[in-house]
């Protein structure tokens, strides 16, 4: 009868040789994990499950290793850096948007960095790559308008660096996305203006590259097309989400023998700017013109009358955003998709229509 076979040992169990201290690439062999996984539990990353960084740290303990204090420091530049890239003419949004990047970040070991950038610009992409290999980042927070470029996430896949992508729409992996329905926010606006009787109304929407400008007015419109009211193309204007386009926008819409008595602005920027002519012409809001704006930036509630406005959460989108990318990648596959939703706050800058 053959004799029963040992056990054959791997590479793992070996010990250490005699004498010999022991290396980040020993510990990692003989737990039986990454490199970069006893690097983050070395660096107190909190992208590392319990679990597995007390079974780490008892080896380490149990072999008498020690860090090295250069290597280390190394380390911590590496993956403890957030980025934000953006490309957004509106002030309030980025500062909402690192607010609430902060808030997650807050204790956890990780700083946020950002990036502003010009995506009409040539080599724009190549400015982005410097920017997260020169930081060695950890991840990338993409804000619209740039999470809407498919070239740009690419890039950052092919350079291995994580992303969260906010938009108004899924554009990419569950894991990956932060979905803000621009399309619902509008369609609530549609909806409480024609409750209020209106059926004349017009939209003063974002550029027609941004997806944010396209889902806000598709939503509007489909929204009074479900009730029956058919918005003429000649109702719909495009301008840039700034202040002045908002104006130009209005002057227009305006200046006709047979106005809008709603108008709805892609976001407040443009609505203050629709109060500055309504204010020259004398055109007195809400009586005679109802105005909905986007965002709910503290704008809204600053111009007189206070401005209705869909409410997008912009720091809690941040918030998300950035606590995805220093979760755990266990926790990150298979999550269900992060949204956050918007909502009207009604306040006094619309009634029903002059009879």
């Amino acid at each position: 009868m053959p004799a029963p076979r040992k056990p054959r040992k791997t590479a793992s169990d070996a010990p250490l040789p005699p004498g010999k201290s022991a290396t980040i690439n020993d510990i990692a062999r003989l737990a039986g994990v990454s490199k970069k996984t006893v690097s983050r539990i070395i660096n107190r990353s909190p992208l590392v499950r319990e679990e597995t960084r007390e079974r780490v740290e008892k080896l380490m303990r149990d072999v008498g290793y020690v860090p090295d204090p250069l290597a280390r420091g190394l380390a911590f530049r590496r993956s403890f850096l957030i980025g934000m890239v953006y490309d957004n003419p509106t002030a309030q949004f980025i500062v909402n948007m690192q607010y609430g990047a902060l808030d997650a970040l807050r204790d956890s070991g990780f700083e946020l960095v950002v990036h502003p950038c010009d995506s009409r610009s040539p080599g724009y992409i190549d400015g982005v790559r410097r920017f997260v290999q020169q930081q060695k980042l950890h991840g990338v927070m993409l804000v619209p308008r740039v999470s809407e470029d498919q070239a740009l996430a690419d890039m950052l896949d092919g350079i291995g660096c994580r992303y969260t992508r906010i938009a108004a729409l899924a554009l990419d992996d569950h894991s990956r996305m932060v979905i803000t329905h621009d399309r619902d926010g509008a369609a609530e606006a549609a909806d409480y203006l024609q409750t209020l009787g209106h059926r004349d109304m017009a939209v003063i929407t974002g550029p027609s590259s941004y997806r944010s400008a396209i889902e806000r007015t598709g939503g509007f419109v489909d929204a009074l097309a479900r009730r029956g009211i058919e918005l003429p193309k000649s109702r719909i204007l495009e301008a840039g989400y700034t202040f002045e386009s908002g104006v130009a926008a209005a002057e227009k819409l305006l200046a006709g023998k047979r106005r809008p008595t709603a108008i709805f602005c892609a976001n407040d920027e443009m609505a203050a700017g629709v109060y500055r002519v309504a204010l020259r012409m004398g055109i007195d809001i809400p009586r005679q013109l109802s105005v909905i704006g986007y965002d709910d930036s503290p704008l809204a509630s600053r111009l007189w009358p206070p401005l209705s406005s869909v409410r997008r959460n912009t720091r809690d989108t941040g918030r998300v955003a950035a606590a995805m990318l220093i979760q755990a990648d266990d926790d990150v596959r298979g999550r269900p998709l992060a949204s956050v939703r918007p909502h009207l706050i009604v306040r006094d800058s619309c009634q029903p229509p002059e009879t």
